[in-house]
């Protein structure tokens, strides 16, 4: 399990991880590690292209699923400890471990890269796409102790459709997955940004019954809730310097449309996107593009995919902050790859003497990056939602959320040979004055 070391012991295996120390695997987990699906996690890159700017950045979702997994015992250890809340929270919480240790089972090559792509050829998100390895021989039977129907139930814990008092351990405003991304994504890119204060946010999660529904639910003291802003700042910083650094998203866009020109082109099924490693694709669109005499296999073989393993990344032809695009409000169809703004860039590749495909617009986007969603218990023993609203005489984080999230994103133009772009020459084409309201 290199580069952690793996010992055996009579607990099942521990597992020396350079962030956590020691993770310990039960059993169960042992079988869920050993199965084919997991193991394919070793080579899918945690950040997608992020080494190409930060080259420490070569951890895997492998990785990053032990610490999910430790994460998730951990914090079931402490709540139980706490003791809170009736006989029936706790019905599946024997399955949540493994519901963090499997929650990026379905993982595309690079992360999350090929999520963004709209095209009616490719396959969900991989919180969808993670059924199909459920139902591998390997993996159900490496299941199968944890009784019948408990595939499902950790199924539905990982797209966020159960209905257990623990599921926010998994899927939700709080999740553990946020927690171990933002310190090992920090540590490896040898950043300062990341800096989480996880062990006060585990010690402060409590079970909480919603005063307006009498649904239980994992929730924080309000003394925890200043641990809740490194959180959100954390995520505001790795957003803006790494995840979404201008190298990153022009290693990104490329990939893309590596990816998009290969199934338009008939070289690659959609499906076909599901299950290999971040190698095994990029080898398998090289090897039919070199079979091919298709003029766009062509500029695969010769042009793109080259650039990409050589770092010879498209450069910005022009770059838009927040403070840019005030008063201008960007196309709701302009920030996924639609093929309205495809056929945009195609023009602009025309104007600026560019093959097509050569010209990129990138408006990354992630709705939920800073979504609050969770019950507060305060000082004085009152049980209060933060929602969109916030919560009365605390710091007001989701009006600071959303104002993070549109400061963070930039509005990119890539070209595969250096050019220039005057700003009008695109907000024309893909904004409209912003006059507020929907």
């Amino acid at each position: 399990m290199s580069p952690n070391l793996v010992v055996m012991t009579r607990f099942g295996r521990t597992v020396r991880d350079p962030l956590w120390n020691t993770i310990r695997l039960d059993e169960t987990a042992m079988r869920i590690v050993d199965t084919p699906a997991f193991q394919r996690l070793r080579y899918i890159r945690q950040l997608g292209f992020a080494h190409l700017v930060y080259p420490g950045a070569t951890h895997t979702r492998f990785d990053h699923a032990l610490g999910v997994y430790h994460l998730a015992s951990t914090a079931l250890r402490l709540l139980r400890e706490d003791d809170r809340g009736p006989t029936e929270v706790w019905g599946d919480a024997g399955l949540i471990p493994y519901a963090a240790l499997l929650h990026d089972i379905g993982h595309y090559p690079y992360s999350h890269a090929l999520e963004e792509l709209e095209s009616d050829a490719m396959p969900a998100g991989h919180e969808e796409i993670s059924a199909r390895f459920f139902e591998s021989a390997e993996l159900r039977a490496a299941l199968e102790p944890l009784g019948t129907g408990a595939a499902a139930r950790i199924h539905g814990l990982i797209r966020g459709e159960s209905d257990s008092p623990l599921r926010g351990l998994v899927s939700g405003s709080l999740d553990l997955d946020k927690q171990e991304y933002l310190r090992r994504d920090a540590r490896f890119c040898g950043v300062p940004y990341g800096e989480v204060d996880v062990d006060r946010l585990l010690l402060g999660m409590t079970m909480l019954q919603d005063p307006e529904t009498g649904r239980w639910e994992v929730g924080v003291h309000e003394k925890a809730v200043a641990a809740l802003e490194s959180l959100l700042f954390a995520k505001y910083q790795m957003f803006r310097n790494v995840y979404w650094h201008h190298a990153v998203r022009s290693a990104t866009a490329l990939y893309k449309r590596i990816v998009e020109e290969s199934v338009r082109s008939g070289l690659l099924e959609g499906d076909e996107l599901v299950g290999p490693t971040d190698e095994e694709l990029l080898y398998e669109i090289t090897r039919r593009a070199q079979n091919s005499d298709d003029e766009v296999a062509e500029r695969l073989e010769t042009r793109w995919i080259p650039a990409l393993r050589q770092r010879r990344l498209p450069k910005r032809a022009l770059e838009l902050t927040a403070a840019d695009l005030r008063g201008r409000r960007v196309e709701d169809w302009a920030v996924g790859d639609s093929p309205w703004k495809r056929a945009i860039a195609d023009d602009l590749a025309r104007d600026l003497s560019l093959e097509p495909g050569e010209v990129m617009i990138d408006f990354p986007a992630k709705q939920a990056m800073f979504q609050l969603d969770l019950l507060v218990q305060r000082r004085d023993g009152s049980v209060q939602r933060m929602g969109p609203g916030g919560v009365p005489g605390l710091l007001d984080l989701p009006r600071v959320a959303q104002e993070l999230y549109h400061t963070s994103r930039a509005l990119r133009v890539f070209t595969f040979e250096r050019r220039r772009l005057e700003p009008e020459q695109l907000l024309d084409r893909i904004t409209r004055p912003d006059r507020g309201g929907p």
